[in-house]
């Protein structure tokens, strides 16, 4: 079994607006074998397509630039190679701090015509991390790394960064995480 500790990073805007629909501006993974070590990374930008100019909002949260943004290939060249790199054909488990990710990669494979049946093996360890804690209701992947006296790496909201610091609670969580 290969566990694929994913974190995206989408299109934003200060506040709510639903005309603009978030789209994946970058995928950030690590594949964690059962023997809890770290296989490789993933880790590319994406064009998006219906809103190609990110704002200022989205630049300022991520670290993502537009010349990132402008020299990537749009979604479904990138989660080709993303599919590719996981490898469909062995069993394995899409793993998030929450389902955002999950949702987010459903409708970006919506908006671009693609499947979705390789997104149905997913957990959610941000859930799963408040049952295992006792905590009563979710929390956010800083204040668990903070529960768990480990520093943050890197950028937080830069996807690579974030899957990097989750895969360190997963392993360290290993044999309580369900599966099912």
């Amino acid at each position: 079994m290969k566990y694929i500790i994913v974190d995206l990073e989408a299109t934003c805007w200060p506040l709510k607006d639903h005309k603009n629909k978030n789209e994946i501006i970058e995928i950030g993974a690590v594949c964690i074998n059962e023997e809890r070590q770290t296989e490789s990374r993933f880790s590319e930008f994406v064009k998006p397509v219906l809103n190609p100019r990110l704002s200022e909002f989205c630049i300022g949260l991520t670290t993502i630039t537009q010349k990132d943004i402008d020299a990537a290939d749009t979604f479904d060249q990138v989660v080709a190679r993303f599919k590719s790199w996981i490898g469909l054909e062995e069993d394995y488990v899409l793993c998030s701090w929450g389902f955002y990710d999950r949702s987010q990669f459903a409708s970006d494979c919506h908006l671009h015509h693609l499947d979705t049946k390789w997104l149905e093996h997913h957990i959610s360890l941000k859930h799963q991390y408040a049952v295992i804690k006792k905590l009563g209701r979710p929390i956010g992947m800083g204040q668990a790394l903070r529960m768990e006296n480990l520093k943050l790496l890197g950028t937080h909201h830069r996807g690579i960064d974030d899957a990097v610091n989750i895969s360190r609670i997963f392993v360290k969580h290993f044999d309580h995480w369900d599966f099912g």
